[in-house]
């Protein structure tokens, strides 16, 4: 009798933590069964690959779907389609909605909106805060939760934790990894005035590097203090690489699409408030200490941070316009040309998009291609030249900093627990995401 499974994917390039080379995947029950000559067995659904390369599936670590309280921005099922279109099977959602995500009625009030309305698997972050500080080793164990999310420095919403003593009892009370947003709000507070009315070049002056790098020292220092590890977001500064390659044993390191790409130079003035994100988007020296991180391993993860406002919001003139960029979507095509034009091999862009994100956070049964991992797949068609479009983002804001971004590779198919959630652009089925579920948390009957 030939092997029977409910899902092949046959005929692609399969490339993971093995190596690339043509193969089929076989799938049952939402997991990985078997990968190798499948030619002889059947399935109750096969799909052709041939030409495309098979990569574990994408996961985004750092969005903002602004569901509860922001919805005009975002929610979760349109930010989760804009996921699933751009080739992502999981995402971890930001705590500063309306309420703010720090108690556990508002994590399962997260929980109920996505069921049946996320089209990708989902975790969602709780917001530490001076009030909810000691009880943080409790609520970071709550089902659903991917960890603790603290802003070292205002950005959108009101969570903050400015000082060090707030940030050492966090780091007391946690036993995960905790996740920061590192700008110092004593500096930006001081360089608010230093803003120029309509003068989008001037946000890199209010948050200067010297505020992500003087941020991130203290952290450094505190996780050290207390024998906590810490995760740091969207790191935008060569000096900020320099730093935290000295200290990788407490500290993991995420960069985003944007700043890697998008050059401030230029960007401000072409783009305006469409630019404008904190940390800030910064100039060609930066922006080569930030690739020189992710040659050098110190980079770990790449996350969308993915914060869309709407256009009249955005339209509005600096400063009252706000910081933040859609991003979810286009992840995986703007990486991806970085592979076509020699910068990035795809072997380092699967660790930073899958494998990366299960080391920091822990994740069970994700992030790779494996027998017995859930059958969570990102197919790409890396040849395929596309160019970004606003009209083609599923974002509720309906637009991209990428606009007329020439692609070369492409998100071609995004299978979530061996399900065909998306294929060639078009969303199937219904929306099923379901919570991710973490190694430290997991709990045996």
């Amino acid at each position: 009798m030939p092997d029977t499974y409910d899902l092949i994917i046959r005929g692609g390039e399969v490339a993971n933590h093995a190596g690339r080379g043509l193969a089929d995947v076989g799938i049952r029950e939402g997991r990985i069964a078997r990968i190798g000559d499948l030619s002889k067995a059947s399935a109750g659904q096969d799909v052709d690959a041939a030409g495309l390369t098979v990569l574990p599936g994408v996961i985004d670590t750092q969005v903002h779907f602004r569901e509860p309280g922001l919805e005009w921005k975002e929610d979760l099922e349109t930010g989760s389609r804009a996921a699933a279109l751009g080739g992502v099977v999981a995402v971890f959602e930001m705590p500063n909605t309306n309420p703010n995500t720090t108690d556990p009625a508002t994590l399962e009030d997260k929980l109920a909106r996505a069921r049946d309305r996320m089209w990708t698997d989902h975790a969602f972050y709780i917001g530490g805060t001076h009030g909810n500080a000691a009880f943080l080793g409790e609520l970071e164990r709550l089902p659903g939760c991917c960890g603790v999310k603290v802003f070292m420095g205002a950005s959108t919403g009101d969570l903050l934790i400015a000082d060090d003593d707030g940030v050492r009892e966090v780091l007391r009370n946690v036993n995960r990894r905790a996740t920061f947003h590192s700008e110092d709000e004593y500096r930006l507070a001081e360089r608010r005035d230093l803003a120029r009315p309509g003068d989008w070049t001037s946000h890199t002056d209010v948050r200067d590097a010297e505020s992500a790098i003087l941020s991130t020292r203290r952290l450094v220092r505190l996780a050290r203090e207390v024998g906590r590890r810490i995760h740091v977001l969207h790191v935008s500064t060569a000096e900020e690489i320099t730093f935290l390659a000295d200290h990788k044993d407490v500290a993991t390191v995420e960069v985003t699409p944007q700043h890697l790409t998008l050059d401030g130079d230029e960007a401000y003035v072409r783009l305006k408030g469409y630019a404008q994100m904190n940390p800030p988007i910064r100039n060609a020296p930066h922006i080569a200490g930030l690739w020189h991180g992710i040659a050098q391993g110190v980079v770990d993860v790449l996350g969308s941070d993915h914060a869309p406002h709407t256009i009249e919001e955005k339209s509005k003139p600096y400063p009252a316009s706000p910081s933040g960029m859609p991003g979810v979507q286009t992840l995986v095509p703007v990486m991806l040309t970085h592979v076509a034009n020699g910068r990035l091999s795809l072997e380092r862009f699967i660790d930073l998009t899958s494998a990366g994100a299960q080391r920091i956070f822990n994740i069970a049964g994700k992030g790779r291609i494996a027998e017995g991992y859930d059958a969570d797949l990102t197919l790409v068609d890396l040849k395929a030249k596309r160019v970004i479009r606003h009209a083609d983002m599923a974002s509720r804001c309906g637009w991209t900093p990428f606009d007329g971004f020439e692609a070369t590779g492409w998100p071609m198919m995004t299978i979530v627990r061996g399900r065909v959630v998306m294929s060639d652009g078009e969303l199937i089925g219904a929306a099923h995401g379901q919570p991710v579920r973490f190694q430290e948390t997991l709990e045996f009957a």
